[in-house]
């Protein structure tokens, strides 16, 4: 019941249903155990060309768009996976594709398409300002042929995984520009070369198997043709990524909303207690089939945004809305498998409660919830600014 898809579409869903066929259950628990990477897994996706998606062909990429990207960001969650391990080289890939120079892109798109660089990481989030992303204090200054960083930032996931870095800093004061967006730019930053230089990593253990860090930057320096776009115009080029972003962590969602549907109902009709099955009571009935409905309704807002964004037109309320529509539906979804399952929804072998865990996440990341409610009331409804 979702929106339909074309044949190549649809080749694309069950190709990457066919790779994470490989990597089941037991897989992800073991992993989940020891906070491993999914090393294989991402290897796997990698050698089909499905990280390579965003790329354009003449790059070695597949030329796809945003909704082929979504396509198996959900398959892969649908699967009983975790796409978090490898969905930012999605969304960040198109900063690159979108703003790089040609030689910026000659020089790393291949190699990314390729699988010899892995771009999985984009520091953005600091520990003082969180979502306030037009005031973040980590500095850049223009020294020569090089920018020389200074400030901290947190929850910056994959980058133990990276070779390559996008860097969110501010090159103009704040006190110096008209408008607070302006004075951002980004960095390309090569880790390998970064390393013991001016920067420090430190991971931090959280409630999900996310692989996430806090970075130290104390004069590191990044040579100033690795600046991504113009400089101080790095706002802009950050919604590109935002934009795609919401739209594939919708489509995750989606797909975690589909697996829990899919495992409680299975599990529904299966369970016998006094003589029945649970499925056959309105109790269960009624909390899946309303979350199923929410599911498909995000779906289609999913579609909504990601043509708009394939198209090139503005699609800010769309990707904000189907991503606040689809983290609903997937937690909502979350909450009646697991009450369905009673006790065993907290067995680990069920994957129920990992499932739940990683879910849960999307109230608060990559934007909260409250976030967009607020967008929507500014940009939408022209209500004023509450912050």
């Amino acid at each position: 019941m979702s929106a339909p898809l074309t044949a190549e579409q649809r080749q694309i869903r069950d190709a990457v249903r066919e790779v994470c066929s490989d990597y089941p259950g037991e897989y992800w628990r073991n992993l989940d155990e020891v906070q491993g990477y999914p090393t294989e897994f991402v290897r796997a996706l990698t050698q089909g060309g499905w990280l390579a998606a965003l790329i354009p062909e003449q790059y070695g990429g597949s030329g796809l768009g945003i909704l082929e990207a979504s396509l198996i960001m959900e398959a892969i969650n649908a699967s009983g996976g975790n796409a978090a391990a490898c969905h930012a080289q999605m969304y960040i890939m198109d900063v690159v594709t979108r703003r790089g120079t040609e030689q910026q892109k000659q020089r790393f798109l291949p190699a990314l398409a390729s699988g010899h660089l892995r771009l999985q990481a984009f520091g953005v989030t600091e520990p003082t300002t969180g979502s306030d992303t037009t005031q973040l204090r980590t500095r850049a200054e223009r020294r020569g042929d090089r920018y020389v960083v200074h400030g901290q930032k947190v929850f910056t996931s994959r980058l133990e995984h990276s070779d390559l870095m996008l860097l969110l800093v501010r090159t103009t004061p704040i006190d110096e520009v008209q408008k607070r967006t302006h004075g951002l730019s980004i960095l390309l930053v090569d880790l390998a070369e970064a390393a013991g230089n001016g920067i420090e990593v430190r991971p931090l253990r959280t409630m999900i198997n996310h692989h996430t860090c806090e970075l130290f930057l104390d004069g590191l320096e990044v040579p100033a043709a690795n600046l991504i776009g113009e400089e101080g115009e790095g706002f802009r080029a950050l919604l590109d990524g935002l934009n795609a972003e919401r739209i594939l962590i919708a489509a995750e969602c989606i797909g975690d909303g589909d697996w829990f549907i899919r495992k409680a109902c299975g599990y529904a009709r299966e369970r016998v207690v006094f003589a029945r099955p649970i499925g056959q009571n309105q109790g269960i009935q009624f909390p899946l089939s309303q979350a199923y409905a929410h599911t498909r309704a995000a779906d289609l807002m999913r579609f909504r945004a990601a043509g708009l964004y394939d198209d090139g037109q503005p699609c800010g309320p769309q990707a904000n809305m189907a991503k606040l529509l689809a983290a609903d539906a997937s937690w909502e979804a979350a909450n009646a498998c697991l009450q369905t399952h009673g006790g065993y929804g907290f067995a680990a072998d069920y994957d129920v409660e990992r499932k739940f865990r990683e879910t849960r996440l999307y109230q608060v990341a990559p934007v909260s919830t409250n976030l967009i409610l607020a967008y929507i009331a500014e940009k939408v409804l022209g209500l004023p600014r509450s912050y």
